[in-house]
């Protein structure tokens, strides 16, 4: 007998496995949210971590898709390589232009700004009216944040009505690379710029822009976040400008023409390492002796040379270099030239280079921001990345030995590259990129309010002239009950991390594209230049 035939049997597709999907997705939500309430991280830790754990997430997902999901081979094929086609695609189109102060990226088009590099020698494009009084006149803006390298300027003051008389601009060039500031003397400004391979010192006519001379130097820096281009500012003093190129090339020019002086590499010369971000210190002058951090092996850290001749005159200290701008000041009665090292600050006899004291700085990360001196032998340092801001006593022992000791300590200011001033008791500056007052007595926070980014600022009178990270100028009148925004004005369109430079009622901004002057009005009974305003 016959058995009779079975039916066919049919399996039921797989359901799609969603629970490890689902998994990954809340513990990824999970771990980004604890990052994020972090208070003990930097801000730009916070994003870098939370950047990790979305490339993490999304790889996972892709595995899980491709790998786990259940789904029909045809379609899991059909997504996965769809999804790589579109991120071949993305890369094609789009590059990462370096990233913002809090380490976000900065995306652009391939082929946007291509003929940036080369923007150095670029007429003006932008020429107003011609400015009414020889700017040669005007007080001078000789070095990095002005003439005390403090950052705050005693005079003129500046006229805060923007709404009636906002400034004025008076010419807009093309820039190389860099992020490096302007210095302004009589009617000559110069700042380093990079043109492809050639690390450049130019110096342009302040009344409409055009380029009188450029010194170049075969050579150049970039990092992916940091982005291409010196860092340093000049530093003028007579005659001589003094420049420190990004690959640690010092040099020695004429004023008037360019010409090369003389030139020394500091990493030949002292064995020194190029620094993560690349040398970002502006030279010291003093006393004859052009100063700069040069971070060298056996007793190099510091060195000095004549400035007339560019002959070494003294060099030491141990610590690699970091990225502020040596300091001059006097505390506890030794005029003392401090410098921020990588992982500590370190202060040198002004007379000849002596380490005086060292006090331990930060958990490695870049220091740049300049000491401010409070008075009393007290000085404050501030950093970013989660280092925050502390009050140091200097003090001499009956032994003649300095001591660093410290007032307090404070992670409500954390400057990352903005430079803090103080002013009547209270220090004010950005605090990762937001507007922040502490009072000096204890760094008790007064008050943080006011997104600008890290861009850069100077103190003049009681108005604080803020370029943001986003290119819009800020006047504002801070006191320690709030910020005090009085105006805004838009100059530029991309990221601004340059130092600012006011010479009277000259101001020039700049940052990796483009450099602008405009005219400020100066308050009524300023004088300048021989007139009242």
């Amino acid at each position: 007998m016959t058995a009779p035939l079975s039916a066919p049997t049919t399996h039921a597709p797989h359901r799609l496995r969603w629970w490890p999907a689902g998994l990954i997705l809340t513990l990824a939500t999970t771990a980004i949210t604890i990052v994020r309430l972090r208070d003990d991280l930097a801000f730009q830790q916070r994003n870098l971590t939370t950047t990790g754990i979305v490339l993490a997430t999304v790889a996972l997902l892709l595995i899980w898709w491709t790998v786990f999901s259940r789904a029909r081979l045809r379609l899991r094929l059909g997504v996965t390589l769809g999804g790589l086609a579109a991120l071949a695609l993305g890369v094609s189109v789009f590059r990462i232009r370096g990233v913002s102060g809090d380490l976000v990226p900065i995306w652009e088009f391939r082929w946007a700004n291509a003929g940036r590099a080369v923007a150095a020698v670029v007429a003006p494009v932008t020429n107003s009216a011609p400015v009414s009084v020889a700017l040669a006149d005007r007080p001078d803006f000789p070095q990095f944040l002005g003439r005390d390298r403090t950052a705050v300027l005693l005079g003129p003051k500046l006229d805060a009505d923007w709404a009636a008389h906002p400034p004025q601009p008076l010419w807009r060039i093309k820039v190389g690379l860099g992020w490096s500031g302007f210095v302004v003397v009589g009617n000559r400004a110069l700042t380093q710029e990079q043109e492809d391979g050639q690390e450049r010192v130019t110096c342009y006519d302040v009344n409409d822009g055009r380029l009188l001379w450029s010194h170049h130097d075969t050579t150049r820096y970039g990092n992916p976040i940091g982005g291409v281009g010196p860092r340093a500012t000049p530093t003028v003093v007579g005659s001589q400008v003094f420049t420190l190129g990004s690959t640690g090339r010092l040099n020695a020019l004429d004023l008037a023409t360019g010409k090369l002086l003389w030139t020394r590499d500091l990493v030949v010369e002292t064995g020194a390492s190029i620094p993560e971000w690349g040398y970002a210190g502006s030279p010291l002058l003093l006393d004859g002796r052009v100063i700069v951090s040069a971070g060298g092996k056996a007793n190099q850290s510091l060195v000095a040379y004549r400035a007339d001749t560019g002959e070494r005159v003294w060099a030491a200290g141990q610590a690699e270099a970091g990225y502020g701008s040596p300091f001059v000041t006097t505390l506890a009665g030794r005029r003392q030239i401090l410098a921020y090292n990588h992982r500590r600050i370190t202060a040198h006899d002004a007379a000849d280079g002596a380490v005086l004291w060292e006090y331990p700085w930060g958990v490695g990360y870049p220091h740049v921001a300049v000491p401010v001196v409070v008075g009393g032998d007290r000085v404050v340092f501030s950093a970013g990345y989660g280092v925050g801001s502390e009050l140091l006593e200097i003090k001499s022992g009956a032994d003649g030995r300095f001591v660093a000791d410290r007032v307090w300590r404070s992670l409500k200011l954390k400057a990352k590259f903005a430079n803090p001033v103080a002013r009547e008791g209270f220090l004010y500056g950005l605090d990762d990129g937001i507007f922040a007052c502490l009072d000096l007595k204890d760094g008790g926070s007064q008050w943080k309010e006011g997104r600008y980014g890290h861009g850069q600022g100077l103190l003049i009178g009681d108005l604080f002239l803020l370029m943001s990270e986003g290119g819009e100028l800020v006047l504002l009148r801070p006191t320690p009950t709030g910020p005090g925004e009085l105006h805004r004005f838009r100059v530029f369109a991309e990221k601004t991390w340059n130092p600012i430079a006011l010479a009277g009622d000259l101001l020039i901004v700049r940052n990796d594209q483009e450099a602008v002057a405009l005219r400020v009005k100066l308050a009524s009974g300023s004088v300048v230049g021989g007139r009242s305003e």
